[in-house]
């Protein structure tokens, strides 16, 4: 979003979300929901835009860009969108097995039929916008 954006907008969210005076977010950390909700919503206001189009945006940038840098080895096997998805409850599964308190998302998945995909999000966390727009990043 930095990049994006810029620096300037990026902090100001921060600082208007509180979270500019927390602990450094590391790519393990279990970010509480209302920090990120926070952010988010601080996000849109600043930039004005809508939260479709930041969880849009942050969904392409995470799958395409981030994502490939920093958790490049659950991509390995996954030749189409359709195997990405497929993987992504076990990938939260691996992923958070080191983190204390992590409560990652997970999914269920039913073939309505041979091109319909029902992915079910199961969860007690209020993100499912994040999940949206990630799915769209990975299309």
């Amino acid at each position: 979003m930095v990049e994006k954006f810029g620096r300037k907008e990026w902090v100001e969210a921060l600082g208007k979300s509180r979270m500019d005076s927390g602990p450094k977010i590391l790519p393990i950390s279990d970010v509480d929901d209302e920090s990120v909700l926070n952010v988010i919503n601080s996000l849109c206001e600043i930039l004005n835009i809508s939260l479709t189009q930041l969880t849009d945006m942050f969904g392409k940038y995470w799958v395409n860009v981030y994502s490939q840098r920093m958790y490049s080895a659950y991509y390995k096997g996954a030749k189409t969108a359709k195997d990405f998805i497929l993987k992504m409850d076990s990938v939260h599964v691996a992923m958070t097995k080191g983190t204390p308190g992590a409560q990652p998302p997970r999914f269920e998945y039913e073939w309505k039929d041979d091109k319909t995909l029902i992915m079910k999000y199961i969860s007690h966390r209020n993100l499912i916008d994040l999940m949206v727009g990630l799915i769209k990043g990975v299309g």
